[in-house]
């Protein structure tokens, strides 16, 4: 009796050990990864270095050319106000897409922040000092809460630092945790309510037609003269689904303007790439 008693102890023993090891490893990016040498001929041709993931939902394949890159921590910049977005939604302090942020007349960093916009136009326009407000109407205590509800990086706030500390400070996330945010948003799998989701998604969108539909947002800082971009998002074409999260920095002699355009361009060029590889494959 004691031998069946110690076999079924084991046993039990060895059945969790095996659940937690595996929830462990999920916690994990456990999709391929897959090294695209043209990805980094992109960035070479653009004069600039850093990192393009992209992801393929269906497969559950990782595309870039510097996996090493893409786990680096960096400040989330204008790309928090996808968060911040949801949470002052989900929060109640912003009742849709279409509510009017005042501008209160101070001269502002760029000329079309200095007018009255709607939510959705201080997202796309990257409006900081809207979202600087809003971050203050949501308070530290609940920008906490629903930081660590939402999963969503590694992110220091205090009462100081509540209406910056996505632009400077420690606070950081890497482009794989950009993905899996992004992800479980897509996949309705974050904590908020349906409505907030809802406008969001629809807030997000920043082209449509008839091939495919593409929801991005861009993001910069600079730190001790370094310029840092951001471009995360996720493209719906008609067959599949991509996720994608550049990060990238300049190389000498740089142009601010060329520069912000970039993030953007880069990334686009990546996606083709990928597409044109499955299409060769699809007709072989």
């Amino acid at each position: 009796m004691q031998k069946i008693t110690l076999l079924i102890l084991v046993t039990f023993s060895f059945i969790t050990c095996f659940k937690e090891k595996k929830q462990t490893i999920t916690k994990k990016y456990t999709d391929y990864q897959i090294i695209k040498p043209k990805f980094q001929s992109i960035l070479d041709s653009a004069n600039i270095k850093g990192a393009i993931l992209i992801y393929d939902l269906e497969k559950g394949l990782y595309y870039s050319n510097d996996f090493k890159y893409t786990n680096e921590g960096k400040l989330p910049a204008s790309t928090f106000k996808i968060a911040n977005s949801i949470i002052a939604l989900d929060h109640n302090i912003i009742k849709n897409d279409s509510t009017i942020l005042k501008w209160n007349g101070e001269k502002r960093w760029m000329k079309r922040w200095e007018q009255d916009l709607t939510f959705k136009e201080a997202f796309h326009f990257s409006c900081v000092p809207c979202y600087q407000e809003i971050a203050r109407k949501i308070g530290v205590t609940k920008m906490q809460e629903y930081l660590t509800k939402l999963n969503y990086g590694h992110i220091n706030v205090d009462s100081t630092s509540i209406d910056h500390f996505w632009l400077e400070g420690a606070s950081h996330i890497n482009q794989m945790e950009q993905i899996d945010f992004l992800k479980r948003f897509y996949n309705s799998e974050l904590p908020i309510k349906a409505r907030t989701e809802n406008i969001m998604k629809r807030m997000f969108i920043e082209e449509h037609n008839d091939e495919y539909q593409l929801s991005g947002k861009t993001g910069l800082s600079t730190i001790n003269d370094v310029n840092n971009g951001w471009y995360v998002g996720y493209i719906e074409t008609k067959p599949k689904t991509y996720f994608f999260a550049t990060n990238i920095e300049p190389k000498k002699p740089f142009d601010f303007n060329s520069f912000i355009k970039k993030r953007k361009e880069v990334t686009l060029e990546a996606l083709h790439s990928i597409f044109e590889e499955n299409e060769r494959t699809t007709k072989k």
